[in-house]
């Protein structure tokens, strides 16, 4: 957090074809990719955009949509087999169906049939159709949104309410290669490089292989990181504690995309400018972070086509102009000349009396003074947010940071 001041008009932008320092000694850590690369598998990994594509577009073509009269939906089991549990299904061409949900879509109906899905799992099939029959016979709702796959075999992906608006995967894997190509550097947009921690630098060249892409998708959604960081900015100078030289401080763009068309997760766009990704696909130094995100509700479809790809695009196309205005404005806005304008800036912006204490005693610890700017403040405050053990927790401190930064940006 070193307090420095941008003249834009001195700003150095660089193309670079070899590694460069990485200031992580500042600014936010963010662990939400890191967590996506630690916990998929290896057939959920992807290395380019087109792979991605070929294969969220086979799955949506391989499935169907229907609205289903619940009381006319059967569950059916044998006594000879006590894991085989089957539906049966009139969907809406007059065609019936037998399909078997998966442990996803299993869970769904019993969410929906307000039965316990941990409980019925443990059941013979025979028994756990039984209540999950006279569940489902009791909807409050008349109409369940079947989400059907049929490849060989016929497959429950998905049970929602009757008005889910899907975005399909395929759709948003396409919106994202409408800016970033293949993503692995045909565009300025690709799969990170790695930061050395043994130097402090960051090789954006780095191989990419299922141990560093950060390309996911499953049966049940995706979740897509990429950054531009070939093409980093400077927005000041840093010392680096390491060997005592002035570096300069740059960062680069990044975002991360996720979507779930089976309704696993609600679909939603961050962006922000970062320093460096670590061989963990942690993010570091982080800065200007900011988020769109929305349900599916029956709208969302075209929310997605108005709002989200145009988000996306005009991140993509921007100039780094407003951000460096942004900052340049935050460090010279000064909002706390004293202790009691500190605590009501800070109590003003919904925190308590132990993060007030907390947040102000960072910024003393880190930097030396007090804070007095909105820049002090939001430095503070995202340093706070990286004591968070959780990430909801972590990620809602962080919002509150960049609103700050938005009311004077």
């Amino acid at each position: 957090m070193t307090d420095r001041f941008i003249d834009i008009s001195q700003a150095k932008h660089f193309n670079v074809a070899s590694p460069f320092k990485g200031n992580t000694h500042t600014s936010d850590l963010n662990g939400r990719v890191s967590s996506q690369w630690f916990s998929r598998p290896d057939d959920e990994k992807f290395l380019d955009l087109n792979t991605l594509y070929d294969y969220t577009k086979k799955s949506a073509d391989n499935s169907f949509s229907s609205i289903v009269d619940v009381s006319e939906v059967q569950v059916t089991a044998e006594q000879s087999d006590p894991d085989k549990l089957e539906l049966i299904v009139p969907i809406e061409n007059g065609e019936v169906i037998t399909t078997q949900p998966n442990h996803y879509s299993f869970g769904q109906l019993c969410s929906l049939a307000q039965t316990p899905a941990s409980y019925l799992r443990k059941l013979p099939a025979a028994l756990a159709g039984i209540n999950l029959q006279y569940g489902i016979q009791n909807l409050r709702t008349e109409k369940v949104k079947t989400y059907i796959t049929k490849n060989g075999h016929t497959e429950l992906r998905a049970a929602t309410v009757a008005d889910y608006g899907r975005i399909f995967d395929y759709e948003v894997v396409q919106a994202v290669q409408n800016i970033a190509g293949n993503g692995i550097g045909d565009t300025h947009w690709k799969v990170p490089g790695v930061l050395n921690w043994q130097d402090g630098t960051y090789n954006p060249d780095a191989a990419i292989t299922k141990e560093s892409t950060t390309l996911f998708a499953s049966d049940r959604d995706i979740f897509l990181f990429l950054v531009d960081d070939k093409h980093p900015i400077s927005i000041g100078t840093y010392t680096d504690p390491r060997t005592g030289k002035v570096e300069d401080d740059l960062l680069f763009r990044g975002f991360y995309v996720w979507n779930s068309e089976v309704g696993n997760r609600s679909f939603g766009i961050s962006c922000f400018y970062l320093r460096g990704v670590c061989q963990n696909r942690n993010l570091w130094g982080v800065e200007g972070y900011q988020e769109i995100r929305f349900p599916h509700s029956k709208n969302a479809p075209r929310r997605f086509v108005q709002e989200a790809k145009r988000a996306l695009e005009s991140f993509a196309d921007s100039n780094t102009t407003a951000l460096l205005n942004g900052i340049n404005a935050a460090k010279t806005t000064i909002v706390a000349k004293d202790e009691d304008d500190r605590e009501k800036f800070l109590k003003k912006q919904g925190f308590s009396g132990h993060e007030v204490s907390t947040i102000i005693n960072t910024v003393i610890k880190e930097e030396g003074h007090e804070p007095k700017s909105v820049w002090d403040f939001v430095n503070g405050i995202t340093a706070y947010a990286r004591t968070k053990g959780h990430q909801d927790a972590r990620l809602e401190v962080e919002r509150r940071a960049g609103r700050i930064l938005d009311k004077v940006a």
